[in-house]
């Protein structure tokens, strides 16, 4: 097993961040593991993104149609855990606006790559559904609580 780096995952992070920026393909998909999967809130076409090729092209399209632009607030890497969070804003500029949220990182320790992205937008809730979250998460398998305590 690779040695646990923090350093390592948050320059992978700044990496990544970069190719998104330049659109740069090749650099975005080396980023990631083959079958990496970026996971979304609702309201985007074709989620969760699957692969690093469907991740790498979705954020050149980004780029081309919306103008694009990724500045990173904040990393935050686990000293004990493969994992990270970051803070980001995600410029729009084709369309005068801007999105700020947080990411969860999970890597693969063996190639230091992301395996998983599940970004969560600071954004109101969709009050057309029951539970907001990640579409096509599983959260029952990952042992995340399915209701309230009583």
């Amino acid at each position: 097993m690779a040695d646990h780096d923090p350093n390592r995952y948050a320059a992978l992070i700044r990496r990544y961040f970069d190719a998104c920026n330049e659109a740069d393909y090749d650099k975005l998909v080396s980023c990631f593991t083959p079958d990496a999967v970026h996971y979304f809130p609702a309201g985007l076409p074709d989620i969760p993104w699957r692969g690093a090729d469907t991740i790498a092209r979705k954020w050149q399209w980004c780029v081309a149609e919306l103008g694009s632009q990724w500045t990173i607030e904040k990393i935050l890497v686990s000293h004990d855990s493969h994992e990270a969070v970051i803070e980001w804003t995600h410029w729009k500029s084709k369309l005068n606006t801007a999105l700020r949220g947080d990411e969860w990182y999970v890597f693969d320790p063996e190639t230091v790559r992301i395996k998983e992205i599940r970004a969560y937008y600071a954004s109101p809730a969709d009050k057309t559904v029951a539970i907001n979250e990640l579409v096509d998460f599983d959260y029952e398998g990952r042992g995340y609580h399915l209701e309230a305590k009583s």
